[in-house]
């Protein structure tokens, strides 16, 4: 197996560079992309892809014009927001009923219709994160200046996007030498990000086969599992719904992806919603 290919569920997937995955609007034929034979069920990751990246995550907002065609797509298809945001703050900034909302990547969903999970083994690990967040806070109360520590149910954040350009490492090193005494979490990274999770075989991949198998059991060949996201931890999803489903990046990032189109920014994204409503 080369180093550009991963085996997940039995299923040898090919990562690519972002460069050479084609653009859904310039390098593919729309009809072929969505059959109309087709019905899609839509994920979709907030920020990067709903709402523009801001410098200060509590500033986050759907893009103009978003909410209005979330709600139409919501009328015809099912619709899926996962994101590694609460998933109550998620729903707040969203605020569309018929939308299923999985929050912590995934670890908690609710959706119309009594839908709901959350993790059964996430609540042995809130006692970690808390010990964890103290020690954040005092080995970072001096600093770096700009770099922000956002606590959420299931994980921590540590923000450096407004941090001096050289104090990734600084803060990578911190938090290594904390998470030493911690075995219950793991680390991730994304778009000036650090990110502190458990240490639970789940992610967004499996979260978006949850909310499928739950809605849909059984064999579908009528719908198609689209998911859309600008991360690297949008490629669980990518990975989780290839080859049978359509996995699309937004922008890029700084690894190799498993997406099979992209798109250029959120403008596109509303684009191709609009598309597939109107079809």
């Amino acid at each position: 197996m080369s180093p550009e290919e991963v085996i997940v569920k039995g299923k040898k997937i090919k990562l690519r560079d972002i460069d050479a995955v084609p653009y859904l609007f310039t390098e593919a034929v729309f009809a072929e992309v969505f059959p109309p034979e087709k019905a899609p069920v839509i994920f979709l990751d907030f920020d990067g892809t709903l709402s523009p990246i801001v410098n200060h995550p509590e500033d986050a907002a759907l893009a103009e014009g978003m909410k209005k065609i979330l709600e139409r797509c919501a009328s015809r298809y099912t619709i899926a927001i996962i994101s590694g945001r609460d998933m109550d703050d998620l729903k707040s900034r969203v605020n569309i009923n018929e939308i299923i909302y999985a929050g912590s990547h995934g670890f908690r969903i609710s959706g119309p219709g009594g839908l709901a999970m959350e993790h059964k083994d996430s609540e042995k690990i809130l006692p970690e994160l808390d010990r964890i967040e103290k020690k954040l806070n005092r080995k970072f109360s001096a600093g770096p200046e700009g770099m922000q520590i956002e606590r959420k149910r299931y994980a921590i954040a540590i923000h450096y996007r407004n941090a001096g350009e050289g104090s990734r490492e600084e803060i990578k090193t911190g938090i290594n030498e904390i998470l030493k005494d911690h075995s219950g979490v793991k680390t991730g990274s994304g778009k000036m990000i650090f990110e502190i999770r458990p240490n639970i075989d789940w992610h967004k991949g499996k979260a978006l086969e949850w909310i499928f198998e739950k809605l849909y059991p059984g064999d579908n060949p009528g719908l198609l599992p689209v998911y859309i996201g600008d991360d690297v931890t949008d490629e669980d999803a990518f990975k989780a719904i290839v080859p049978e489903g359509r996995g699309i990046i937004v922008g890029s990032h700084d690894q190799p992806t498993a997406a099979s189109f992209r798109l250029k920014d959120i403008e596109e994204v509303k684009l191709m919603l609009k598309k597939l409503y109107e079809r």
